[in-house]
C-alpha cells in the first residue's frame, strides 16, 4: 500500500480530514479496490452496515425551461415543443394520491423555470397536495428554482421559502448544483445561476430551516480538480450550516445532450467517485448511490464503497431517462430490500429526515 493510502486509512481512523490534494491524488490512483476498502471502513465508522432506502414518487411537474443547459435532454422552450408539456394541478395530485397508497412517505417534485407559470401556482401545489396527503413529505425544487421564484416575485429567498414552507414544503432537493467550475458551467450550463449563487441559496435554505441534499454532476467535461473543488466548496458549506442530508453523484448520462466532447461515466470511474465521495465529506451522514443513473449493478456494488442510501422506489424519473439512462423506471421496496441483503448489507426503510421506520 502507498504512503498516500496509509496515512489517509490512518486519517479515516482519527477521525482526522483529509486535504484537497489528498483527494485529488486518490482520483489519479488506479487502485479502485484499495479506495473502495478505505471508503468502506470510513461508511463504517459513520453507518455500520445499515444501507438506507424509501418509498417515494418523483413528479416532474414541467420541462418548459427558459434555460437551454447543453447538458439538459429534458427541458424544452415551450408546450408547443414536440415533447413539451406542464402538468395541471390535478394530475399532481392523482400522482401524489397514487404514491401515499403504496405507502410512500415523500413526493420528490422538481421541473424547468417555466416563463408563465406565476409563483402562486407553486404555492397552490404545495398547499393542495398538504391538504389531500399531510403525511407526505414535500421534498421540492432545487436552488434554481429558488433563485427563480425570488427574480419572479422581488422577494428575497428568505422570504421566498418562508412563503414555500408556510404553503407545505418540507425539505429540498440538491439539483442543480452541477459543477461549480466556472469554465465548466459556461461550457455545459451558461444561462443557469452560477455555482457561487447556488451555494449562497442553499446557505439561505439552510438558514431559514429546511434540509437539502447535495448532488455533483460528473462525467462529462470536467476535471478531476474540478470535482475536488467541488466537493470542497460542500464540504465548507456543511461546516457552516449542517443543512445538508446526502450526498449525490450524478452520473452524466450523454445521449440526447449537446455538451461536445462530453465522455459519459464507467462503472470504474462512478464508484471511485462515490468511495471518495465518501473518505472527503466526513461531514456528510449520507452518501447515496442513484441507482437511475447508475444502473441497478453499479449501485449494488457502491455498496461495498462506501455508499449507504440506495434512494427509493422513484417510479416516474424523466430527466435522466430522456438523457439516455437505461434503468427501470420503478423499483418496489422488495426489489430494493433484495438489492442491498445480496450486497451483505442490513435494509432500512427510512423517511426523508432519515428517520428508521423498519430496519429488515
Amino acid at each position: 500500500m502507498t504512503n498516500l493510502l496509509k496515512n489517509i486509512r490512518a486519517k479515516i481512523k482519527a477521525g482526522a480530514r483529509i486535504s484537497d490534494a489528498e483527494a485529488l491524488a486518490l482520483f489519479n490512483c488506479d487502485d479502485l479496490l484499495a479506495i473502495g476498502e478505505l471508503a468502506a471502513l470510513a461508511n463504517l465508522y459513520a453507518n455500520g452496515v445499515k444501507v438506507y432506502f424509501n418509498v417515494n414518487r418523483h413528479v416532474n411537474y414541467t420541462n418548459i425551461c427558459v434555460n437551454r443547459c447543453t447538458f439538459c435532454a429534458f427541458s424544452r422552450e415551450s408546450e408547443d415543443e414536440d415533447g413539451g408539456y406542464t402538468l395541471a394541478l390535478n394530475d399532481i395530485l392523482t400522482r401524489a394520491a397514487e404514491a401515499s397508497a403504496a405507502g410512500a412517505t415523500e413526493i420528490h417534485m422538481v421541473g424547468g423555470l417555466h416563463p408563465d407559470l406565476p409563483f402562486d401556482f407553486y404555492l397552490e401545489i404545495l398547499a393542495a397536495l398538504k391538504a389531500d396527503n399531510p403525511r407526505l413529505h414535500i421534498k421540492a425544487f432545487t436552488a434554481v428554482e429558488i433563485d427563480y421564484f425570488a427574480k419572479l416575485t422581488g422577494q428575497s429567498v428568505t422570504d421566498v421559502i418562508i412563503e414555500l414552507k408556510n404553503a407545505g414544503l418540507d425539505s429540498m432537493p440538491g439539483g442543480g448544483a452541477e459543477i461549480f467550475a466556472p469554465e465548466v458551467r459556461k461550457k455545459i450550463c451558461p444561462e443557469k445561476i452560477t455555482g457561487e449563487r447556488w451555494l449562497e441559496v442553499t446557505e439561505q435554505v439552510h438558514h431559514a430551516g429546511l434540509k437539502t441534499n447535495a448532488t455533483m454532476l460528473f462525467g462529462h467535461v470536467e476535471t478531476f480538480a474540478d470535482r475536488v473543488d467541488h466537493l470542497s466548496r460542500l464540504r465548507q458549506l456543511q461546516d457552516r450550516t449542517a443543512g445538508f442530508q446526502a450526498f449525490i453523484p450524478l452520473a452524466f448520462q450523454p445521449d440526447n445532450t449537446r455538451v461536445p466532447g462530453a465522455r459519459g461515466v464507467g462503472g470504474v470511474d462512478a464508484l471511485k467517485t462515490l468511495a471518495i465521495s465518501r473518505i472527503y465529506l466526513d461531514n456528510f451522514r449520507h452518501i447515496k448511490a442513484y441507482w437511475v443513473m447508475l444502473g441497478l449493478k453499479v449501485a449494488q456494488v457502491s455498496l461495498a464503497f462506501g455508499v449507504n442510501d440506495i434512494d427509493g422506489t422513484v417510479v416516474e424519473e424523466q430527466i435522466g431517462h430522456d438523457a439516455g439512462a437505461d434503468s427501470p423506471q420503478q423499483l418496489n421496496k422488495e426489489q430494493l430490500v433484495d438489492l442491498i441483503r445480496k450486497a451483505g448489507k442490513l435494509p432500512v426503510e427510512r423517511d426523508t429526515l432519515y428517520q428508521e421506520l423498519r430496519v429488515y
